[in-house]
């Protein structure tokens, strides 16, 4: 018996709100340390003092936003187990060596190298130390590799094949899993987008303090260094992201046409459509502004490909679907008679459609005999909602194009040292540190949202990944996840304006690592003199 509608949403509420929550942790966490990477370099060649306090302000604030992000992890890894039982048992054996791996990271080796980081400033030697720092950063991001081994498993399945006899996914092929290139464009890109978030947060933080004419020194070197590697990052990140859309063009084409809301298949090569109004209720895009040629050469590095359209694809979901029918009527004989030769035959023929013929128990519990009615209505429900993604796309992209011209103004003005010249241009840094986490969320939005109906690409609806719940029992988490996600929201916040507004000079000795009490910030600093 599948689980209630409500059941099914009310669980997508709930891990999508946890996992866009734990996302805010992350990219600060891969772009901050590799800074702090940066800048401890610096005082290891130089033996500078202030590039040492710089390594010790910033790791402080990277220190506060790695405990929440591993509080908010763990929450959300355990509802595999409590909301997602089912997609659990069906791709455990795929899904769960990543995610083991990722634990061992994160858990073990990256939380490790913490502890060396803030208590071996006076215990080991400063090569050590640079080398505790780089190998910090390291795990930062490869325990982001895991998970995004996982999601592009999920995004692009392959390495797995379907037990009619364990009626489970099971994992044949780890390599193919591991260097699925959709998997690895998704961490490049992600990684890339990490480094931008860090970038952003120093140049943000640092342009406070020059506004404020305090600690001038140590933010304008924060600055330059978030400038340099904030350019490079977010022209990685524009060039990675087309990687990635590409691939996206080549395995999820469903995707591709919600986000260019692109309902009928245009003659190659497709034009790219800027703006415009999806109305999914009418199958059109109103008031479209395009740009010839332009999707084509995106999406498919040619002038000859079509990119397809969302009624053409639902015509290819429908044949999908009635190949289903048959990999499920194959399968049910098997389930009676495991010998039986013709059956497992017909199984092999459709595996891959099977999933597609699950997306009717939506419907009917008679998949076999499905109606056309009931057929052409799963068809439909392979279609995304297309305004969502739509504009979330175009959020995304628009983010990354600022921020290329954000840093290039701020490498500019860091080269010509006029950084502290140009206040308009120090405002703008500031309002612009939200953007960042605004860019990376709707693009979890656009992957995450733009795979529906799917928990598994074509392999596992999400209707059928959730666990047997009631919905009293989803809200009551629901509510609780809330609750304990507000509070700890109050407390980063809380402990970042605390220790931004105290500053480097007012939290560290000359000699040591250890915060000292200090007095509350005053208006009339003087500025340090660090030489």
């Amino acid at each position: 018996m599948l689980p209630a509608s409500d059941v099914v949403l009310l669980s997508r509420i709930q891990f999508g709100m946890t996992a866009l929550y734990h996302f805010l942790f992350v990219p600060l966490t891969i772009g901050l340390s590799t800074l702090l990477g940066i800048m401890e370099t610096v005082y290891f060649i130089t033996n500078r003092p202030i590039w040492r306090t710089m390594t010790q302000y910033w790791g402080v604030l990277f220190g506060i936003n790695v405990a929440m992000g591993v509080a908010t992890g763990i929450t959300m890894e355990f509802q595999f187990g409590t909301n997602w039982a089912y997609y659990s048992t069906y791709v455990g054996d795929v899904f769960g060596t990543p995610l083991a791996i990722e634990g061992l990271m994160a858990f073990f080796l990256e939380a490790t190298f913490v502890g060396l980081f803030f208590f071996g400033w006076n215990k080991i030697s400063k090569g050590a130390h640079l080398l505790v720092t780089w190998l910090l950063a390291a795990g930062s991001s490869f325990s982001a590799l895991w998970i995004l081994v996982a999601n592009g498993w999920m995004q692009h399945p392959q390495g797995a094949r379907f037990d009619f006899r364990t009626l489970r996914m099971e994992l044949y092929d780890f390599y193919d899993v591991f260097f699925n290139e959709v998997a690895q464009a998704k961490f490049v890109h992600t990684i890339a987008a990490g480094y931008v978030t860090g970038c952003m947060f120093v140049l943000s933080i640092s342009a406070y303090f020059l506004l404020r004419k305090r600690n001038v020194a140590f933010a304008k070197r924060s600055m330059t260094v978030a400038a340099s590697f904030g350019l490079a990052s977010a022209l990685c990140v524009v060039v990675l992201g087309d990687e990635s859309g590409y691939l996206t063009g080549l395995n999820q084409k469903m995707k591709v046409a919600a986000i260019e809301g692109m309902w009928q298949t245009e003659p190659a090569p497709a034009p790219l459509t800027i703006i415009g109004i999806p109305d999914q209720d009418h199958r059109e895009t109103r008031y479209a502004i395009k740009i010839p040629y332009l999707l084509g050469l995106i999406a498919t590095r040619s002038i000859h490909q079509p990119v397809y359209g969302i009624i053409d694809l639902v015509n290819e979901a429908r044949d999908r679907i009635k190949s289903g029918m048959l990999a499920y009527s194959a399968l049910n004989i098997l389930q009676n008679n495991p010998s039986d030769k013709k059956a497992e035959d017909i199984l092999d023929a459709n595996q891959e459609n099977i999933g597609y013929g699950f997306l009717l128990k939506r419907y009917t519990d008679n998949v076999i005999d499905a109606t056309p009615t009931q057929i052409d209505s799963a068809a439909w429900d392979t279609v995304p909602d297309v305004f969502t993604l739509f504009w979330a796309f175009r959020v995304m992209v628009g983010c990354g194009l600022y921020f290329i011209v954000l840093f290039t103004l701020a490498f500019y003005l860091s080269v010509r040292r006029r950084l502290v010249r140009y206040k308009w241009y120090l405002q703008l840094a500031l309002i612009s540190l939200p953007l960042p986490w605004l860019a990376a969320e709707v693009g979890w939005v656009v992957a995450e949202y733009g795979r529906q109906p799917w928990v598994v690409d074509g392999l596992l609806p999400t209707f059928m990944g959730v666990s047997s719940l009631t919905s009293a029992s989803v809200w009551i988490s629901l509510i609780g996840f809330i609750v304990f996600y507000s509070v700890l929201a109050v407390i980063e916040l809380y402990l970042m304006v605390k220790y931004i507004r105290l500053g480097p000079d007012y939290m560290f000795s000359p000699d040591d690592f250890s915060v000292l009490p200090k007095k509350p910030v005053k208006e009339n600093i003087k500025i340090p003199d660090f030489g």
